[in-house]
Order: structure tokens, then sequence, then C-alpha cells
């Protein structure tokens, strides 16, 4: 692996091409509660309406539309496959919903930021993105306060979920630089996996980072656990002075500055689904 990026920490708004940066299954039925089916093309499940509002997964709209949780211009539909218009009013547990167009803004988080959703706190990573999106994006995952780099947020919970679940096996490529060096005895260990509170860790590459000291360490993993880098070094008596993440699921940072964030291409969103 190579040294971990460098990129400049220039601030304000930048633009070049389509990219964008900145800162900072279930049976049918059909009850007779249903006011009425609708087969144009120019409508939408109403699952899918309900998961693009951003309260849940697709899966998951159709347990709460068959326990009635859903309303349709004041009725409550339970019937799998039933359409909506944009134009219907459609209530989740008596509250107005609207579905959002799918959004996807990519992250290189800077240090010292929070990922966390919460207005209440400071320095979050939603402070970052505030220009990038007038639709409410969750972060894929999170990184903690003190690490850098690539951190996705969306809309689409589908995705998230996707992204976010261990079964997926999702590429994450971290630069980690130690308070020493690395002992080749402790590489092989981090090598062959190792086992911790949280369970085996295994590796899918290591390597120490060409024409830089012993104690820079680039390492490829696709566990889906909070901090599980930093545990694993801590794991064998190092400490993590830095810990960046270079590539995660199949995105990197080229041309992402330190701090901003870009729109993600069509394509890239291909890519992600196909994971």
């Amino acid at each position: 692996m190579s040294r971990g990026d460098n990129a400049n920490r220039g601030k304000g708004n930048a633009r070049s091409g389509k990219k964008t940066y900145n800162r900072g299954k279930a049976s049918a039925k059909k009850p007779n509660n249903s006011p009425r089916t609708i087969n144009n093309s120019d409508e939408i499940r109403l699952n899918k309406y309900v998961a693009n509002s951003g309260i849940c997964s697709r899966r998951e709209a159709d347990l709460y539309i068959e326990t009635g949780s859903v309303w349709v211009n004041g009725k409550p539909v339970t019937e799998m496959g039933y359409k909506v218009k944009l134009t219907d009013e459609v209530k989740f547990d008596g509250r107005l919903i609207t579905p959002h167009k799918k959004e996807y803004v990519l992250l290189n988080k800077p240090k010292g930021f929070t990922t966390t959703t919460s207005l209440e706190k400071s320095r979050t990573v939603m402070d970052l993105i505030a220009n990038a999106s007038k639709q409410p994006l969750k972060p894929v995952g999170r990184l903690e306060r003190n690490t850098t780099g690539l951190l996705l947020f969306t809309n689409d919970v589908d995705l998230e979920k996707k992204l976010t679940h261990h079964k997926t096996g999702v590429r994450k490529i971290f630069h980690v630089a130690l308070d020493r060096n690395l002992k080749f005895e402790d590489f092989e260990k981090i090598q062959n996996g190792i086992k911790l509170e949280e369970g085996y860790i295994a590796v899918n590459e290591i390597s120490y980072i060409e024409g830089a000291p012993k104690n820079e360490i680039g390492i490829q993993l696709m566990s889906s656990k909070n901090g599980i880098v930093t545990k694993l070094f801590e794991h064998l008596n190092y400490s993590v002075l830095k810990l960046d993440r270079v590539i995660f699921a199949g995105l990197t940072k080229k041309d992402l500055p330190r701090g901003h964030w870009r729109i993600l291409t069509e394509q890239e969103v291909i890519n992600l689904r196909m994971l």
C-alpha cells in the first residue's frame, strides 16, 4: 500500500464535472379496508413510498403496512403491492410523510468531529455536510472523533442497512500510524487473525507503508464493528496516533480534500448497490 492521503486542506467549495465538493417477500392479501388498487405506471408502491421517506427499509415498510400503521387519504391500507400517487396524503403513525429523492454524499472527515446526527452535539459530521442536501441524510456506519477519512451519507435506508450489515463484506482500507514500530511477530499475529472480545477479527491484508517508518501500517478488512482497527493494535499494546480511512466500498479520496464532500456519481451508486 502507498502512503496515505495527504490531501490539501483548502477551504471553500469546488465543482468538477458531476462531482460536487463542499465543506464542512409477503403474501398478497386484499382486505376490504383498502380504498383502491392502482396499476398506473406513473405511481409507486406504498412500501417504496414509505421507505423513500427515510423512515425504514422497504421490507420493514411491508410489516408496518400489514399492521395498519400506514394510512392513505384518511384510510388505513394493509394491502401488499398497493400503489399511490405523489399527490396522495400518506401518513405513518399519524404523521404526514413525503418521499425524497435518494441522495449520496461522500465526506473526507477531518479530525475532531463526532459521527452523530444529534443537533445537541457540537462539532459533528452533520455540520460539515450542512449544505450538501435539503433532505435529512444519515451517516453509513461511523468513524471515531479522531479518525479521519471517508464517510458516506445517504437517505437510502436499504443501501445504508446493506452497507453496515456484517454479511455484506464492505472493503475498507486504513492508514495507521502507531506510537512505535510494529514488530514483525505482531504483524504476523494480525495477519493470521486475532480473537478479541468482539469476536475473531480477520484481516484481508496488512502491510508496512512503502517508504515510511515501520510504525506506519496499511490494513484492509471487512469488519463492520466500530473502532475495530484501534482495538486490534491496542490488544497488542500499541497506541494508535493516527487513523485514516482511505478506501470505503470502492470509494476513494481522490480529488477530495480533507473536510470537503462531494455527490456520488451514478456509476458509483450502481457499484454500491451491486456489492
